[in-house]
């Protein structure tokens, strides 16, 4: 499972919006690709098309696709959104990560 902050939420369904796709019916695709310094990094982009080998969550009324082989890595991570003085951007919280890079968007296990 993959949990979505309250301010991850309300950005998801403002950019959601603004790219023409519909929160209600939509989703949010999260990944796993090789690369990075660390040598993973994380993937995020809106979708409407599920693959066979995805599942679908839906935490605070936003649906989350992962592809089976991402959700491995990706199990019990929460998507959170920084707007803060430090930047703006999504944030992925991975407990399963053993280091992270410095801007935090890639990762190792």
């Amino acid at each position: 499972m993959i949990k979505v902050s309250e301010n991850a939420k309300t950005k998801i369904a403002q950019l959601m919006a603004e790219d023409g796709f519909n929160i209600a019916v939509d989703f949010v695709r999260v990944g796993v690709k090789s690369g990075g310094c660390s040598g993973l990094s994380y993937e995020l982009k809106f979708d409407h098309s599920l693959g066979e080998n995805d599942k679908l969550f839906e935490e605070e009324n936003v649906k989350i696709a992962v592809d089976k082989k991402s959700f491995l890595y990706l199990v019990g991570t929460t998507l959170e959104y920084s707007g803060g003085l430090n930047g703006k951007g999504f944030v992925f919280n991975n407990p399963n990560a053993n280091r992270t890079c410095g801007c935090g968007e890639s990762f190792s296990l």
